[in-house]
């Protein structure tokens, strides 16, 4: 949520800083901003409400602010309402920069996350003299760097590490003093942070695609660090204000990875990805026909001591979750809990000191997610977390670490990321399942050559997608919309009607079939479209069953199943057909039907497909 941006070097910083935020579109937000100086000269502060092409528009494509330094922002509103003053970036002095113009202020900057203590910290202020001329939690913490820097006469270390002390919440700090021209002051906690060094000049934002094509070598800080960002240099600093060591890590996603490679929208490309994301990321662990989890540092002992199993995520890595948990349960016999970390970190429940938890993102920087880990570790619980980004403070913590290889997700919808965290998932099952030994040696194969043909299995659902872009012009005005399933096929109906409701902003829900009944079916209506996903055999009938239920009422029904079963065409009014492969596996193949659905109906209505409203990519504050 949120982007930042920053580039000090031998260019205009302008152009850059407008790059790296167009970079960051996908994170969502409602106003963008620019500060830029020139050497000696008072920063430029230009900002503008709504879209990113309104600051274009106004610095005329940056052209019209001079300056080899700057910092660049898009906001997501929390504290106050989406506005062109509670825009970033937000400067100390005590008048209002509205608009644009050079700024006399001892201190400009932006900040992701939040801050909690921020009315406090308010309060403290005006009572030494200053006044606030926006809504914003960020022009307090911009305020308190300055008071801090005017009181003690120390420069930047000092008034930052004191702040630093003071504030309680969240934050990606990015800082110009007026007094040192060139350099730009960094902070971090909680929320993501990257710093890139090439040539001479060096880079800071949010998230890699924003720099990935000047540099792929980046220095992640860690919590309650900052820095000092001068021309092809960083220098890291603890909250003592002492200087400490740290070493770049080279990105290897490609920069072309991060473009629309000629699709209409990056949602498309993503769903088409997937067949490359799962074979990356299956062939990272299996080896020569067997799984090999050496990188993740996980040990055959550790496996077989574990009595439980706890899987900690947020949206679609939830669903993720939930479809694991049919799958362990059935092949490892290892009892295993579902939890939504929004809801994790806060109950206190009694945790199994000989669990498992796992904890899934595709940023590895998810709020809820990162603070549900921690909590773990304090409870001394092993930790494994599957996530995408290397790096990531998700990654850099958790006690284990099960890479996906998806490269960079830009849509906000995941597809790709979700795909290839269901390949993980796949395999630590089968793993477990082995080494604890509820299968043998022919089902551990087998399950591998199973897991093996899924990427084939997708692209041919890819290459028949006609008839569900026509469907989906069909039912592109529906106003409700019922997905339904058992078991593992209702995990699959919980990620369609996410994909549905969030890109084409139709109400859809997800409902385990046998529920129809206790509730649920008082809601269908004649042209109400159910959505059946029926790849489980033994629980074929009984959805069948209950899918016609609602047809008797006047539903439309959809129906999703596997080649072979052609008798359902006799039952329900449209049919889509995924490829056979083992039950427990299927799931990565039914669901790429119900993601294109989605995208389809969102762009038969004219929708934003990767930036749906008030939605953003990775979520970093709670």
């Amino acid at each position: 949520m949120c982007g930042i941006v920053g580039f000090t070097g031998n260019r205009q910083a302008a152009p850059i800083l407008l790059d790296g935020l167009s970079k960051l579109e996908y994170r969502g937000y409602d106003s963008a901003g620019l500060a830029v100086r020139d050497g000696e000269a008072l920063a430029q502060v230009v900002k503008a409400k709504g879209r990113l092409s309104n600051l274009i528009e106004k610095t005329d494509a940056g052209n019209a602010l001079k300056g080899t330094c700057g910092i660049g922002h898009t906001r997501w509103a929390t504290h106050g309402e989406p506005s062109q003053t509670n825009a970033h970036p937000h400067v100390s002095g005590n008048c209002s920069r509205s608009g644009s113009g050079a700024v006399e202020s001892e201190v400009v900057g932006v900040h992701n996350g939040i801050i909690e203590n921020y009315t406090e910290l308010k309060e403290k202020l005006m009572k030494h003299g200053y006044t606030f001329y926006s809504q914003t939690d960020t022009e307090v913490v911009i305020k308190l760097v300055d008071y801090y820097y005017k009181k003690y006469n120390l420069g930047p270390i000092d008034a930052i590490a004191k702040t630093m002390v003071r504030v309680r919440g969240s934050y990606a700090l990015e800082l110009m003093f007026r007094d040192y021209p060139g350099e730009i002051w960094v902070a971090r906690k909680d929320s993501p942070m990257i710093i890139g060094i090439a040539d001479g000049e060096t880079y800071v934002a949010s998230d890699v695609p924003a720099i990935l094509k000047y540099t792929r070598n980046v220095y992640y800080i860690d919590n309650l660090e900052f820095a000092k960002l001068t021309p092809g240099e960083a220098h890291f600093y603890n909250l003592d204000g002492d200087e400490i060591e740290k070493q770049t890590t080279e990105i290897k996603w490609d920069a072309e990875a991060a473009e629309k490679g000629g699709f209409e929208h990056f949602m498309m490309k993503e769903i088409h990805e997937q067949p490359k994301a799962v074979q990356d990321t299956l062939n990272s662990v299996i080896k020569n026909g067997t799984i090999d989890l050496s990188s993740v540092e996980i040990t055959e002992d550790e496996i077989k001591n574990f009595e439980q199993i706890y899987i900690v995520a947020c949206g679609s890595a939830w669903h993720v979750g939930m479809e694991a948990q049919y799958v362990l349960e059935n092949i490892a016999d290892i009892p295993v809990r579902v939890e939504l970390a929004s809801e994790f970190r806060y109950r206190k429940m009694p945790v199994n000191q000989k669990a498992l938890v796992i904890v899934v993102s595709q940023s590895g920087e998810t709020a809820d997610t990162l603070a549900a880990l921690r909590l773990a570790k304090e409870k001394g619980i092993t930790t494994l977390a599957v996530v995408n980004v290397v790096g990531s403070s998700i990654a850099r913590e958790a006690d284990k670490v099960f890479y996906t290889l998806a490269g960079p997700e830009i849509s906000v919808a995941t597809t790709k990321a979700y795909s290839a965290q269901l390949a993980a998932m796949y395999c630590l099952a089968v793993q477990f399942a082995k080494v604890r030994e509820k299968i043998t040696e022919e089902q551990y194969s087998y399950y591998i050559s199973e897991l093996l043909t899924i990427p084939e299995k997708m692209q041919k659902i890819l290459e028949d997608k006609e008839r569900i872009q026509w469907f989906a012009a069909k039912y592109a005005n529906a106003h409700d919309v019922f997905f339904v399933g058992r078991g593992i096929d209702y995990a699959v109906c919980l990620e369609g009607s996410l994909k549905l409701k969030e890109i084409s902003y139709i109400h859809s829900e997800a409902y385990a079939a046998g529920e129809l009944k206790h509730g649920t079916i008082s809601l269908i209506e004649q042209g109400t479209l159910v959505i059946g996903v029926l790849t489980q055999n033994e629980l074929y009938e009984k959805t069948i069953s209950n899918m016609l239920e609602c047809k008797s009422r006047g539903a439309y029904l959809m129906g999703l199943t596997t080649y072979g079963k052609y008798e359902i065409e006799d039952q329900v009014n449209f049919t889509v057909y995924v490829p056979k492969v083992d039950e427990h596996f299927v799931g990565s193949l039914a669901v790429i039907p119900l993601q294109l659905l989605g995208y389809y109906v969102s762009v038969a209505k004219g929708l934003d497909v990767d930036k749906p409203r008030n939605l953003a990519k990775s979520v970093t504050v709670e």
